[in-house]
């Protein structure tokens, strides 16, 4: 029988792995189970109530950074300490239902796919403004990235050990791993699911964070931001070109005086701030590439087990 090793990165997670250990080792599944928390730099008590844990369950490792490092780096981190030929990804507040697991370990292993993932179908106690955004922000994966994401994606889900490594064979600095799970292929099954409220804690994600964490997303897996500066700068040449053309005629047809100040500011408006969103989106491609550069570790360990 595969072992299913399960990856839960977790920040400040104190009142919710606990709950997560027990509800998840009661399930009544087939394989083998451990689980291997990771504590993303916690300000909080969850990683002692995770060495608790692992002091009286032999099924519980955990790896505990210096610092915050981000969630990225925390499932990467956990998808190379997993032993399992299973390994699943979830998030530690129980809003990944826990009895999927049966269900996508049956995907794999009795229906042939590589991968199953969980889809949710709704947005229940979301609020509308960052639901549209998510949705948008799914439209133009879809539409302008190296990747498809299927809208409602989650991080949880279930891969072999075959694709784990896939995964793991990327080493870049910048990561999106829902492009970088859609990059590297595979079958996937899609399990559809309702959304689920936290059980305990409060969520970590704000709605900047989240939308950094989209442009990085399209960053990594698309060149369309520059395709799109270099239409804005074509067709404000274009403009300007038609512009002065009018402008000349205007003044050798009818001799009309050239507009003077008010002319003046809205063309050097436009113009600079044309340059400052171009420049803008340059300096984004260039930061991904000076931070991929210098190779620093995406995390630092400060203890494991």
């Amino acid at each position: 029988m595969k072992t299913l090793s399960i990856v839960v990165p977790a920040y400040n997670e104190e009142a919710s792995v606990e709950k997560f250990a027990s509800t998840v080792f009661g399930l009544p599944l087939a394989n083998p189970v451990e689980i291997v928390f990771v504590d993303d730099g916690s300000a909080d008590g969850t990683l002692e109530t995770v060495k608790r844990l692992a002091a009286k369950d032999s099924r519980v490792r955990y790896v505990s950074f210096s610092r915050n490092f981000g969630k990225e780096a925390a499932l990467f981190a956990g998808l190379t300490r997993a032993k399992g030929e299973l390994v699943a990804t979830m998030d530690a507040d129980l809003q990944h239902d826990p009895a999927l697991l049966a269900q996508m370990a049956e995907a794999i292993e009795r229906d042939g796919y590589d991968c199953a993932a969980a889809c949710r179908t709704t947005r229940t106690g979301e609020p509308a403004l960052r639901s549209y955004f998510a949705h948008l922000f799914y439209a133009l994966m879809d539409r302008y990235s190296d990747v498809s994401l299927r809208d409602g994606s989650m991080d949880y889900r279930m891969m072999t050990r075959q694709v784990v490594d896939a995964v793991l064979a990327l080493g870049e600095s910048n990561r999106f791993t829902k492009g970088i799970y859609q990059w590297v292929g595979f079958r996937t099954k899609w399990i559809e699911c309702e959304n689920r409220e936290r059980e305990a804690g409060v969520t970590k994600w704000s709605f900047w964070s989240l939308f950094a964490y989209s442009v990085r997303g399209i960053l990594a897996f698309s060149t369309a931001p520059l395709q799109i500066a270099s239409l804005l700068g074509i067709l404000s040449t274009c403009g300007a070109f038609f512009y002065m053309t009018w402008v000349f005629f205007k003044w050798l047809i009818y001799g009309d005086p050239v507009s003077g100040w008010p002319t003046l500011i809205c063309v050097v408006l436009l113009l600079g701030g044309l340059q400052l969103f171009v420049i803008g989106i340059l300096g984004l491609y260039v930061a991904g590439i000076f931070r991929e550069t210098k190779r620093r570790p995406l995390y630092v360990v400060k203890e494991e087990c």
